[in-house]
């Protein structure tokens, strides 16, 4: 069982992606899913920076400056790890209900293997919503007799009551990837030079949009033994004394600022 830390986006949260294609800036995604994500060393440098200068170095490695600077003369691996950020459930836009956050069984059963839940499925259309009347998303209709009633919903929302996430529905794996991609922000900015006019062209820049459910496995390295329980204990400090991070690019401009979450031990 991994332990795992739960960010909810507050605002729209940007990491740069390894390609650009045209006049698009994207973002980084999953190579077999091509799903947004947040890469593990943007969230490692982000609590890294976060740590006291005295458990920095101990918690997380030293670095070449270090070593540059005569500090140490090799460099040292860290007592934790952290992993990527995946996503569990997004918000997109419903004419019948304003905001619904989907999900689908695939990224629900990678978070229940994290979480080391052996028992229960989820199946595609399950919902809490009244299934009754017919849901109307961005770019799909689903009828009612499409949707199933899901009484468990409530134990695949980890943070529901940080969160206040109470419309959900499962989609298939493919419909979910599609609605996420039309569901990303996207922002279009120009360059303007000395005289108020457009100089170039335009760009567009992606972000994961606000009000994102997302989680982060880490833990400790095998070789602290008995001195695991005591890593954690001063990760968690970590992690409390920090309850809203900034992740990613753009902090001048609001971006990436989530709300961080960890459960039980």
């Amino acid at each position: 069982m991994f332990n795992l830390a739960y960010l909810y986006l507050l605002s729209p949260l940007h990491t740069g992606g390894t390609t650009q294609e045209g006049n698009l800036l994207g973002i980084a995604r999953e190579s077999h899913t091509e799903l947004p994500y947040i890469p593990s060393s943007t969230i490692r440098g982000r609590l890294r920076a976060s740590t006291p200068h005295k458990d920095r170095n101990r918690l997380w490695g030293n670095t070449i400056e270090d070593v540059m600077g005569g500090e140490n003369t090799n460099l040292t691996q860290g007592q934790v790890w952290v992993g990527d950020g995946s996503l569990l459930w997004v918000p997109v836009p419903s004419l019948s209900h304003g905001v619904i956050w989907i999900s689908c069984p695939m990224l629900l059963h990678r978070w229940q293997r994290l979480t080391g839940q052996s028992s229960g499925t989820v199946a595609a259309y399950s919902t809490s919503l009244d299934t009754s009347k017919p849901v109307y998303l961005k770019d799909a209709i689903l009828k009612d007799d499409q949707l199933k009633p899901w009484e468990e919903w409530q134990e695949w929302i980890p943070i529901r009551e940080q969160t206040q996430i109470q419309q959900v529905l499962v989609l298939p794996d493919q419909h979910c990837k599609t609605l996420i991609e039309t569901s990303l922000w996207r922002q279009v900015k120009v360059k303007l030079d000395q005289h108020k006019t457009v100089e170039g062209g335009f760009r567009y820049e992606e972000a994961i949009p606000p009000d994102t459910l997302m989680y982060f496995p880490w833990g400790t390295v095998a070789q602290l033994n008995g001195a695991a329980e005591k890593v954690k204990s001063d990760l968690r400090d970590v992690f409390d004394s920090h309850p809203i991070l900034q992740i990613g690019g753009q902090e001048s401009l609001g971006r990436g600022f989530v709300q961080l979450v960890t459960l039980g031990s």
